[in-house]
């Protein structure tokens, strides 16, 4: 019986081990992470503004950013690369390929009526590391007929997410938009914020997308943690330090308060990886200056967060309820991950060889997988 076990254990941790490395492999190249647009709407002398921030590669290349949350993982991905190595002139001359799509929808109704755009002005920068997504303003526009009163935003299909914010009314409407979904009608002369309950509402997908599909980096932290003992108490003890720590740099880093710079950031997150995989590999069981460290650790994974609400922004007046259910967004996430290890190894965690066997193992690939991102983030 105990061979059996072994041999079990040994090959659940060669799946794992293996999984976990092709995570790395495939998430590696993390430079082509996909993003949001983000549209600000404005009206301006009987014109309606469009203003688009906005990954035209992507889009020109056809890439279904509905279902890839890298570009890399695309069946079409050299089509973006060799689109991405393009001047900024280059693709910005192309732009206007995706209105004659994107009118035929239509993107843009105006009192039920649907209505052309035309495009401005396209700002491609030249000045952004090829290795990285470019994000491009594009500037469209469409006149507003007589009596206009309600407009419509329609996101095309495999377009990926559309935040929408409305601009220069009062109580403006802000919403969030997947690939395929409409806007409501929204009273071109403002009052259609959400309400508190619906703005925390729609900000819990939010924050659980962050994790689950898009933290690679949270999820293997929070998995450091979870490979570190087979009991609950240390868990909950180190799951309860990371979200009190990260709850208020997220407050703080969305207030604009704390401003630290991504490049600084993203390296150390990697490194609080390494740190919690190492430890696993040579203690069995939580020492007292853990939770501290974890703490710590939080405040610097609460301070990518608030950078993924900065490029999403907060509306106006709703910052509370906004902040909030990202956050029980985020926690929702972290929760689901420990749930999954626990389904998948929760069965051998009480057997005297699961830490040689699989909590070892599995520790030594999460802190191969943070060194190479502190190295590519740092250096490369």
């Amino acid at each position: 019986m105990r061979a059996t076990f072994l041999l079990v254990s040994s090959k659940l941790a060669q799946l794992l081990v293996l999984s976990m490395a092709l995570v790395w492999v495939t998430t590696s190249l993390r430079a082509h992470e996909v993003q949001p647009t983000i549209a600000d709407m404005s009206v301006s002398k009987n014109q309606l503004l469009l203003e688009l921030r906005v990954n035209l590669e992507a889009l020109l290349a056809g890439i279904d950013l509905d279902e890839v949350e890298d570009t890399d993982n695309a069946e079409n991905a050299g089509d973006y690369d060799d689109l991405r190595s393009l001047p900024g002139d280059r693709i910005a001359d192309r732009a206007p390929e995706l209105l004659a799509t994107w009118n035929a929808l239509p993107v843009l109704s105006i009192n039920g009526a649907p209505v052309a755009l035309s495009s401005v002005e396209v700002l491609v920068p030249d000045d952004v590391d090829p290795e990285l997504p470019r994000a491009s303003t594009w500037r469209l526009e469409a006149g507003l007929p007589d009596r206009a009163a309600q407009v419509q935003v329609s996101w095309p299909d495999g377009a990926g997410a559309l935040v929408l914010r409305q601009q220069g009314v009062e109580d403006p409407y802000t919403g969030y938009l997947a690939g395929g979904e409409a806007s409501p009608e929204i009273e071109i002369s403002g009052g259609d914020a959400q309400s508190g309950l619906q703005t925390f509402a729609s900000y819990i997908p939010v924050g659980f997308d962050h994790i689950l599909p898009k933290g690679l980096d949270h999820i293997l932290f929070v998995l450091g943690l979870f490979f570190l003992s087979t009991h609950l108490r240390p868990l909950v003890w180190q799951v309860s330090a990371f979200t009190l720590a990260h709850t208020v740099t997220l407050a703080l880093g969305a207030m604009g308060w704390v401003n630290v710079p991504g490049a600084i950031v993203e390296p150390l997150i990697a490194a609080s990886i390494v740190y919690v995989a190492v430890e696993n590999i040579f203690h069995s069981g939580l020492n007292r200056w853990r939770p501290l460290v974890i703490f710590g650790f939080g405040l610097l994974h609460g301070l990518g967060f608030a950078s993924v609400l900065g490029d999403f922004g907060l509306p106006a007046g709703q910052f509370v309820p906004a902040l909030i259910g990202f956050n029980i967004g985020v926690e929702l996430g972290q929760l689901t991950v420990i749930a999954i290890a626990f389904v998948l190894v929760g069965w051998a965690m009480k057997r005297d060889w699961y830490r040689r066997a699989i909590a070892v193992p599995a520790s030594c690939v999460i802190a191969a997988v943070g060194a190479y991102w502190f190295i590519e983030r740092v250096f490369l």
